[in-house]
């Protein structure tokens, strides 16, 4: 098979975007594979991947083989990659907990950090990923919610200020929307049945 170019490639350095990062555990599973591989790893985040290789070319069977066996996926399209990279902004924005911040819009804080208009990237995401930038946010708000009820270390107020909720109530709603129970009939229940990320939305 000839090679693959990589879509971004500069001076000998290439980097390559993944769908299905989402925690600690996958930026160290994929470091550890492409290290296996002798790549010269400058930096691993969730959904990308930046390494030195001598050739402006290369064979991404072998990369591509490895994610699909830990489960990820290495996007080639365009349109995949940043659609990819809002979903990680998403994510991020959920495990730092900075939307707390007054004055915080997700809009404006997309649109400064990729470099696109919102409504660009809100049509693509739609269009791309079957929902919209909104709806996969809260499933992955009430996604956090749910490990911060099964950890039992907040009360669910906390949790509800920690997620940037206006009130217990509002997170409540949304939480039994979502999952069908509320939140302190989740936490009793100790053992919560959490949905992979990348099938979130999915019927």
């Amino acid at each position: 098979m000839a090679p693959l170019r990589l879509m971004n490639t500069v001076m000998g350095v290439h980097e390559i975007r993944i769908k299905n990062m989402v925690c600690d555990r996958c930026i160290r599973v994929v470091r550890e594979e492409l290290v296996d591989l002798r790549l010269d790893i400058l930096d691993v985040q969730l959904g990308l991947a930046r390494f030195k290789a001598p050739d402006k070319t290369l064979d991404l069977e072998a990369i591509r083989t490895r994610l699909e066996a830990n489960g990820f996926v290495l996007l080639e399209d365009q349109n995949a990659k940043l659609v990819e990279r809002i979903r990680q902004e998403l994510i991020a924005l959920i495990r730092n907990e900075v939307f707390q911040e007054p004055d915080f819009h997700i809009s404006t804080h997309l649109a400064n950090r990729i470099g696109r208009s919102y409504p660009y990237l809100s049509s693509l995401f739609s269009s791309v990923a079957g929902m919209t930038i909104e709806r996969f946010f809260i499933l992955q708000r009430i996604e956090w919610a749910k490990e911060l009820l099964a950890y039992g270390e907040l009360t669910v107020s906390e949790i509800a200020y920690r997620l940037g909720y206006s009130s217990v109530q509002h997170l409540s709603r949304q939480f039994k929307t979502v999952t069908g129970l509320t939140p302190s009939h989740f936490r009793q229940l100790r053992t919560p049945q959490r949905k992979s990320l990348d099938k979130l939305g999915e019927s």
